[in-house]
C-alpha cells in the first residue's frame, strides 16, 4: 500500500465549515477526519472528501459510499441504510445521498471506499452525522416570553433599551443516558447553559436573519452535560436583531427606525435518550420560570451592553436555585418566518488579541490602543468602587488631541458599562453587543491600569482561514492584512457594510465581485449559502431583488436597480466557480429567473436598462472633503451601469441553465443578450474614438470586461483606459464601487499589468496605500475617508476592494479555477510577473485540497514551486521561449512522467500536470 491520505468533509453544504479534526494512523496510512454536522435539515446530504497522496499525478477512478445506523452496522456493513455500490468516477466533492428517506434525530454513520489511478484502494474511517427535526410535528415546545417592557429603564421610543431576559427550568434524570439532545432558538440572541455549564462555543447566536421569513434554530449535543436526578437548564436572551435597535424615530430620518420583530422569546426542547431506549423531553412552555431583574441591564448592537454586578443571579442555572421571586413565562406567539435548522455556523471568538498602548487623556480618562481595527469586545480585569460606573466606549480614530473620532459613527453610542458590586477586582466582557475599534476610551477608575488587564476578543462568524499570500512588496502585504480584518470583521451573519456605526447591513453591492476574492482566504461557503437564502425572501411578489438583504430597516430596500441585486447572481456564480457546488444555483434558478424577467418587463426601454439609483459609487471626487463628486465628467451613465450588469447577467443565467437542468431557457438569455448589446453600443459607444459614453475609465472597462466591446474595437477602447489613467488621474484609481470590481483584473488581462501594480502599490491618494500612511489598518469606505464628510466615512469597509483579492491570487500568484472545471478540479496557473516584485508566496484550500504557488525571480531566471492537490489537474504557463529553457526538479521537462503535455506559444511554455509538488525553473 502506497501512501495515501484521506480527509473526509463534513456532510451536504457544510464543507468548508471549521470544525476540529482527528487523525487515525495505521501503517503508513494517515487518515484525518473531520467533525460532521448535528442537527443537519437536509433530506439529501451531500458527501466530501480529499485524496492525500505523497505520488504526484493521483485521481481517484471509483468511490462507494455505504450508510449505516449504527457505527457496529456500519464497520460490519450490514444492515445498511444505502450502498452506492462501487462508482466509477472522479467525483469526491457533493457527492449526493441516494438512500431512503432520513428521518429526524436519527445519527447515520457512513465511511467511503476510494480507489486511484495509481493503484492505491483505502476505506476511510467512519464519520457521523445527525438530522435536525425535519417536520412541525417533532416539535412539543412552545414559544414563551414576555411580550412587555418591565424595567424602569427599558425604553421603547428612539434609542431602544431592553434588559435582558433570564429563563431556567429545573428537571429530573432517573437512569442513564445514551444521549441528549437539545433543540433551541433564542431571539434575538441566546446564550444557554446546562447545570451551570455553557453549552457550545457560539457568541451572538442564533443567525441573523429577517425574522417574518426565517427563524432559524441550533442542534447541540449536551450528553455531556446532563446527570443524574436533579438538573436545570437556564437560557439568558439578549435583543440582537429581533427587537429593534431603533425604534419609530421619524426625526432620524432614512436610518432611525429598524423593523421590530418583537419582544426576546425563547423555543427549546431537550430529549434525553435512555440507554433502555425510553426518551425524556423537556420543553419551554408557562412552568419556566423568567426575570428580567438580571445584571444585563440594557444591550443593544449599536449603543453597547450595560451590567449592574449588583443584580448577580448567582447559580440561577443550577439545579436547587430559589427562583420564587421570579414570574412564570408567558405563552407568546410563534415568530412569523418558518422555522429551519440552521446550516451556517454561528459566530465565535476567533481570536484574542492584546492592546499595544494606553495613554492618560485627563485626571479620569484613558485611551487604549489595541494596535488594529478590530470587531468585537474587551474583557476586561479591573478594579472598581461600589456602584461607580466603569464606562469603555469604542471609535476607530482619534482626534489630534488623542480623545476618541465619534463623528464617523453617527447616532451609534458604542458604549459598555459594567457597576460593580463592590470595592473589589472584577473581570467581565459583554455578551449581546459586538463594535468596530482599535481605540476605546476608559472612564470611572481611580488609577491608571495596565495592558495585561485587557484583551480584545475578535469575533466573527465560525469559518477557517484557508488562503495565505504574502509578497516582496510591503505594500501589497499590508493591504492584504488589512483587507483580512475589514473582512472578517463585516461577517456578521451575513456580509455587512460596516461593524462601527448604526447601519450594519447586508447590501449586496458590495460584494458582487468581493465575494470572489474572500473565497480564496475563508471558508466562507456556508455564510454565502446562507446570505442567498436571505436574499430570495425578500424578493418581492413581482420579482425585484433587493438592495439590502436581510431587511432590518423599515424603508422598502426595492429600488429597482440593477448594479446591486447583481450580487444574488454573482454570488451563486461564486459557489459554482470556486468550490464546484451547482446546488446553490438548481436552488434558486426559478427566482434569478423571475429577477431577469422582471428587469426585462419593468426596467429597460429600447433594449436598455433605464433604471440605476447608486452610479459609480464613492469614486474619487475632485475634491477631498466631497463624499460624492459634483463633476459630470468623473460621473458614469447609470443606464451604461445597469445595461451592461444585465448584459452579463443574461449570460450567467444561460450557464446556469446550462448546468441546472433548464437548457431551454439557454437559446433566450442569449437572444436577449444580443438585442441588449447591439442597444448597448448605439447608444454608448463612439466607434471613432473607442469611448463609451463621456469616456470614464469605468464606463470603458466595465465594458470591456462584460463582453460588451466589439473584437475590432478591443484594443481602441482599452487605450483609452490606459490613457485616461496615466493622464488625467496619474496612474492612479479613478473609479467607485462599479468600476473597481474589473479594474485589476481587466488591466492585467489587456496588457497593462504593469499599471495594475503601480495602482496596486501607490501610496498617495487615491490608494489602497494611501490609507496605510494615514494609519489604517482595515479598507476604508472612501478613497478620501480621511477628509471627507464623517457622515460616511467607515474605516472598515472593504466595497472598495472590487477585484483586487481577485487579482492578488489569479493574476499575481496565478491560482484561479477554470470555469469549464469548476471547484478547481482544473487549476489554471497563469501569473502576471510585473516589474519590481520579486517573489510571491501564496496558497488556497480548494475543495479537493490545498493549492500552493510560490514564484521568485533573480538575475538567473524564474523558480516557481507548485502544488496541486490529488484529483486535480492543472496548466502551468511559464515565461519562457521554449521548453528547453524550462526544467522541473532540475530535469529536462521530456524525463517527467508526469507531465502530460507541453505547448509553446507567444512567449510562454505551458505544461499540463497532475497533481503533486513541483519546482520548475526558467532560465533568463
Amino acid at each position: 500500500m502506497k501512501k495515501l491520505h484521506l480527509l473526509m468533509l463534513c456532510l451536504a453544504a457544510l464543507a468548508f465549515c471549521r470544525c476540529d479534526d482527528k487523525r487515525v494512523t495505521v501503517g503508513d496510512l494517515t487518515v484525518e477526519m473531520l467533525e460532521n454536522p448535528v442537527g443537519l435539515d437536509e433530506r439529501t446530504p451531500r458527501f466530501g472528501w480529499q485524496l492525500r497522496s505523497d505520488l504526484r499525478d493521483v485521481a481517484q477512478t471509483s468511490y462507494r459510499i455505504v450508510v449505516a445506523g449504527s457505527e457496529n452496522d456500519l464497520k460490519k456493513e450490514q444492515n445498511l441504510i444505502w450502498d452506492s455500490g462501487e462508482v466509477p468516477s472522479g467525483e469526491s466533492v457533493w457527492v449526493e445521498y441516494g438512500g431512503p428517506q432520513l428521518e429526524s434525530r436519527k445519527d447515520y454513520f457512513w465511511k467511503v471506499h476510494v480507489t486511484t489511478n495509481t493503484g492505491d484502494e483505502t476505506w476511510s474511517e467512519p464519520a457521523r452525522w445527525s438530522m435536525a427535526l425535519l417536520d412541525d410535528s417533532d416539535w412539543q415546545a412552545g414559544w414563551v416570553g414576555i411580550d412587555s417592557a418591565l424595567n424602569a429603564t427599558d425604553r421603547m421610543e428612539g434609542d431602544s433599551r431592553l434588559a435582558a431576559r433570564y429563563l431556567r427550568k429545573p428537571f429530573d434524570v432517573e437512569g442513564k443516558v445514551k444521549n441528549a439532545r437539545l433543540y433551541i432558538s433564542g431571539l434575538g440572541l441566546y446564550e444557554c447553559y446546562i447545570n451551570g455549564k455553557r453549552v457550545g462555543e457560539s457568541v451572538l447566536a442564533p443567525t441573523a436573519t429577517d425574522y417574518s421569513t426565517n427563524v432559524p434554530y441550533n442542534t447541540f449535543d449536551v450528553s455531556e452535560f446532563v446527570k443524574d436526578k436533579q438538573n436545570a437548564i437556564g437560557v439568558t436572551l439578549g435583543n440582537g436583531r429581533f427587537f429593534a435597535m431603533r425604534l419609530g424615530d421619524p426625526s432620524a430620518g432614512l436610518l432611525g427606525s429598524l423593523r421590530q420583530f418583537g419582544f426576546p422569546k425563547l423555543l427549546a426542547q431537550l430529549e434525553i435518550e435512555y440507554e433502555n431506549g425510553e426518551r425524556q423531553v423537556v420543553v419551554t412552555d408557562t412552568t419556566w420560570r423568567l426575570t428580567t431583574d438580571g445584571p444585563i441591564i440594557a444591550n443593544n448592537e449599536f449603543d453597547g451592553e450595560e451590567y449592574d454586578a449588583s443584580k448577580e443571579l448567582g447559580k440561577w442555572s443550577e439545579a436547587g436555585y430559589d427562583d420564587s421571586a421570579w414570574m412564570n413565562a408567558r405563552s407568546v406567539g410563534a415568530p412569523e418566518g418558518a422555522l429551519h435548522a440552521q446550516r451556517n455556523p454561528n459566530i465565535r471568538v476567533m481570536e484574542e488579541i492584546d492592546p499595544v498602548a494606553i495613554s492618560q487623556l485627563n485626571d479620569s480618562t484613558y485611551i487604549l490602543d489595541m494596535g488594529q481595527n478590530m470587531v468585537g469586545w474587551l474583557n476586561v480585569t479591573l478594579k472598581g468602587e461600589k456602584g461607580e460606573p466603569v464606562r469603555l466606549r469604542f471609535a476607530e480614530t482619534l482626534k489630534p488631541d488623542g480623545s476618541l473620532y465619534m463623528d464617523n459613527l453617527r447616532g451609534a453610542k458604542v458604549t459598555d458599562v459594567y457597576i460593580p458590586a463592590g470595592d473589589d477586582v472584577f473581570s467581565w466582557e459583554p455578551r449581546f453587543t459586538y463594535h468596530g475599534f482599535r481605540f476605546v476610551e476608559i472612564t470611572g477608575l481611580k488609577y491608571k491600569p495596565e495592558l495585561k488587564s485587557f484583551v480584545g476578543k475578535v469575533v466573527y462568524d465560525d469559518m477557517k482561514t484557508i488562503g495565505r499570500f504574502e509578497t516582496s512588496d510591503p505594500t501589497i502585504n499590508q493591504v492584504f492584512k488589512n483587507a483580512y480584518w475589514g473582512i472578517r470583521g463585516n461577517y456578521r451573519s451575513m456580509p455587512t457594510d460596516c461593524p462601527q456605526r448604526d447601519e450594519r447591513m447586508g447590501w449586496l453591492g458590495d460584494r458582487a465581485t468581493g465575494c470572489i476574492g474572500e473565497s480564496f482566504v475563508f471558508g466562507n461557503t456556508l455564510l454565502y449559502e446562507k446570505w442567498l437564502r436571505d436574499i430570495e425572501a425578500m424578493q418581492d411578489s413581482a420579482g425585484c431583488v433587493p438592495d439590502v438583504a436581510p431587511a432590518h430597516w423599515t424603508f422598502d430596500q426595492h429600488s429597482g436597480n440593477v448594479t446591486w441585486p447583481a450580487a444574488y447572481l454573482c454570488v451563486a456564480d461564486m459557489l459554482y466557480n470556486q468550490r464546484g457546488d451547482v446546488r446553490p444555483v438548481e436552488r434558486h434558478y426559478a427566482s434569478m429567473k423571475k429577477w431577469i424577467e422582471y428587469i426585462r418587463d419593468r426596467q429597460m426601454k429600447d433594449g436598455l436598462v433605464i433604471n440605476d439609483v447608486y452610479g459609480d459609487w464613492c469614486m474619487p471626487p475632485e475634491s477631498q472633503e466631497l463624499i460624492h463628486s459634483q463633476d459630470p465628467a468623473r460621473k458614469t451613465d447609470g443606464r451604461l451601469l445597469g445595461t451592461s450588469f444585465y448584459y452579463r447577467l443574461l449570460n450567467m443565467m444561460a450557464r446556469f441553465a446550462a448546468v441546472s437542468g433548464h437548457e431551454a431557457d439557454t437559446a433566450e438569455y442569449l437572444d436577449l443578450a444580443a438585442r441588449v448589446k447591439d442597444a448597448y453600443n448605439k447608444q454608448f459607444l463612439n466607434a471613432e474614438t473607442g469611448q463609451y459614453a463621456n469616456n470614464t475609465v469605468t464606463a470603458n472597462i466595465i465594458s470591456l470586461m462584460q463582453g460588451l466591446v466589439p473584437d475590432s474595437l478591443e484594443q481602441k477602447v482599452f487605450a483609452n483606459v490606459v490613457e485616461k489613467t496615466k493622464g488625467e488621474f496619474d496612474s492612479h484609481v479613478s473609479t467607485g464601487l462599479i468600476g473597481i470590481q474589473f479594474l485589476m483584473r481587466g488591466l492585467t488581462q489587456h496588457g497593462a499589468g504593469d499599471l495594475a501594480y503601480t495602482i496596486a502599490t501607490n501610496r498617495t491618494y487615491p490608494s489602497w496605500g494611501y490609507m496605510i500612511d494615514k494609519g489604517a489598518t482595515t479598507i476604508w469606505e472612501l478613497w478620501n475617508g480621511d477628509t471627507a464628510d464623517p457622515a460616511m466615512n467607515s474605516g472598515n469597509h472593504v466595497m472598495l476592494l472590487g477585484d483586487l483579492l481577485t487579482w492578488y491570487y489569479e493574476n499575481l500568484a496565478g491560482i484561479k479555477s477554470d470555469p469549464a472545471a469548476p471547484g478547481f478540479k482544473h487549476v489554471v496557473m497563469a501569473p502576471y510577473f510585473p516589474d519590481g516584485l520579486d517573489w510571491v508566496d501564496a496558497a488556497t484550500e480548494s475543495p479537493y485540497g490545498p493549492i500552493a504557488s510560490r514564484w521568485s525571480r533573480d538575475g538567473q531566471g524564474l523558480s516557481w514551486k507548485v502544488e496541486i492537490p490529488a484529483n486535480s489537474t492543472a496548466s502551468v504557463r511559464i515565461p519562457a521561449s521554449s521548453a528547453g529553457q524550462v526544467t522541473e526538479g532540475g530535469k529536462p521537462l521530456s524525463e517527467n512522467p508526469a507531465v502530460k503535455s507541453v505547448t509553446e506559444a507567444d512567449g510562454f511554455v505551458t505544461v499540463e500536470i497532475g497533481s503533486g509538488k513541483y519546482d520548475f525553473f526558467a532560465a533568463e
